[in-house]
């Protein structure tokens, strides 16, 4: 499929179903992002690939630990695909997506957040093309910002100096593709 096919078929997909994806894609998906244009080429980005469902349950949920929705800006997204933006009652962040990759990043790096989200473009754009939904979720920082947070980044081996600056959800979609926005 050319690229700018694949750009237009991928989608945020905020509903999942409980099946896994292969470890096969998820390395597929994570070798994608490694490949990331990224700031002096000094390749300063740290994926953690959480391959567990409950897990992520409990990350998507720490993800949304103190959300402040009167800082935002606009009040919808999708009926189709309903963000926390527009649903009050989502409490998981992570939309019970079985697999999420974070990503680390250098805490005192001036480019840190761009390397972030060309990695997470990368990802998101593999996991189209193997048919895998997928979502970039932001509050990388809050998420990890606590005791538990800072547990599973020391079990993870995050160096110090170090700070989530987002995610990519992973799994597959339940119910029909969202229709494409206008442009």
């Amino acid at each position: 499929m050319p690229l700018i096919d694949l750009m237009k078929e991928r989608h945020s997909i905020r509903k999942y179903t409980d099946e896994q994806i292969r470890k096969e894609d998820l390395e597929k998906i994570l070798e994608a992002g490694s490949y990331a244009p990224n700031a002096g080429g000094g390749q300063r980005s740290m994926m953690v690939a959480v391959h567990n469902k409950e897990l992520t349950v409990k990350l998507g949920r720490m993800n949304m630990t103190n959300f402040d929705r009167t800082h935002l800006v606009g009040s919808f997204v999708s009926k189709e695909q309903p963000s926390t933006i527009d649903d009050p009652m989502i409490n998981n962040g992570f939309y019970d997506a079985p697999t999420v990759v974070c990503i680390f990043c250098q805490d005192n790096f001036m480019f840190k957040t761009a390397d972030a989200f060309c990695c997470m473009e990368n990802m998101v754009l593999q996991a189209t093309e193997l048919g895998i939904a997928s979502c970039i979720i932001s509050r990388g920082f809050e998420t990890f910002n606590h005791v538990e947070g800072g547990r599973l980044m020391k079990e993870w081996e995050v160096p110090e100096g170090y700070t989530c600056q987002g995610f990519v959800i992973l799994g597959y979609r339940d119910g029909e593709a969202p229709q494409h926005q206008p442009r």
